[in-house]
């Protein structure tokens, strides 16, 4: 099965956006929790989320993956902020349970002039808070473009954070192609030596979802700038590679590329067209 989808909006509704899903020939999604900027949630409502629970199973979707806001960083440099990511998190999660066992992403966040082992520290201390043994939702931390600050930019700051979490069977990696390649790790040209690299470090058995983006900056930029499918320096070839990689195929694939829903139903079948089963 191809789990092949696009980064969608909660905001008419939780089944809403399974039906818009469908309607783009996407069979996962991914959305965020709350604004992405700020703060505030809707309040859910079980029973839409039982509605999307019934759509999921009856056409077959593969994990969904809920992106945290971009304004969490529990490794920032003041406490108040690292605070509010401790809140948000556990707060999400909680809200998680309404769809057990899919996947919620975060960005591991930026260790504001402290050190990256300051930075590790911190985010596996959150983690540490908030994870219980009873979430079924596996928490995912994102691989980054190594941008300023930025903790997650190098494969071994991600092994230091798993490394540090208690639960440790609760995380997993989400792997983002635009971001690996302006980290620095060849992606296009050399799939199958970043993925045995991803193997030694972290485990392959770690990887539980795949952003599928174009950059618009070339290897090792350290910029995190988003292309659509084949506009970037990675290219159409190397998604065809990626997506039928046999480490990889089984994952879901999620677009989060410069798009609105006609481009990503474009994207989608794109890939669909490249997809060797």
């Amino acid at each position: 099965m191809f789990f092949i989808g696009c980064h969608l909006s909660p905001s008419a509704g939780y089944r809403a956006m399974g039906e818009t899903a469908l309607s783009i020939g996407a069979s996962t999604f991914q959305f965020f929790t709350r604004n992405p900027r700020g703060s505030r949630a809707k309040a859910i409502d079980p029973s839409d989320m039982q509605a999307l629970r019934d759509l999921l199973d009856a056409h077959g979707f593969g994990p969904l993956v809920a992106h945290a806001p971009y304004t969490i960083n529990p490794c920032s440099k003041d406490a108040r902020t690292r605070e509010f990511a401790r809140l948000t998190l556990a707060d999400d999660l909680q809200r998680m349970e309404y769809l057990p066992g899919q996947l919620y992403n975060f960005h591991p966040g930026s260790h504001t002039g402290q050190g990256m082992e300051a930075g590790i520290s911190l985010i596996a201390e959150t983690l540490n808070e908030i994870l219980t043994p009873d979430h079924t939702t596996t928490v995912l931390l994102e691989t980054m473009a190594g941008k300023g600050t930025e903790v997650g930019g190098r494969f071994e700051e991600l092994r230091e954070i798993l490394d540090r979490v208690t639960l440790t069977e609760k995380m997993g990696v989400c792997l983002d192609t635009c971001h690996v390649s302006d980290a620095g790790y060849d992606i296009a040209g050399d799939l199958d030596g970043v993925l045995t690299e991803f193997d030694r470090i972290i485990g392959l058995d770690r990887l539980r979802a795949i952003h599928i983006n174009d950059s618009l900056n070339p290897l090792g930029a350290h910029k995190d700038r988003h292309a659509k499918i084949g506009a970037g320096y990675l290219g159409t070839a190397a998604f065809d590679r990626i997506i039928n990689h046999p480490a990889l195929r089984h994952l879901p694939f999620l677009l989060e590329t410069p798009n609105e829903l006609d481009g990503y139903a474009a994207e989608i079948a794109l890939l669909r067209s490249l997809r060797k089963e």
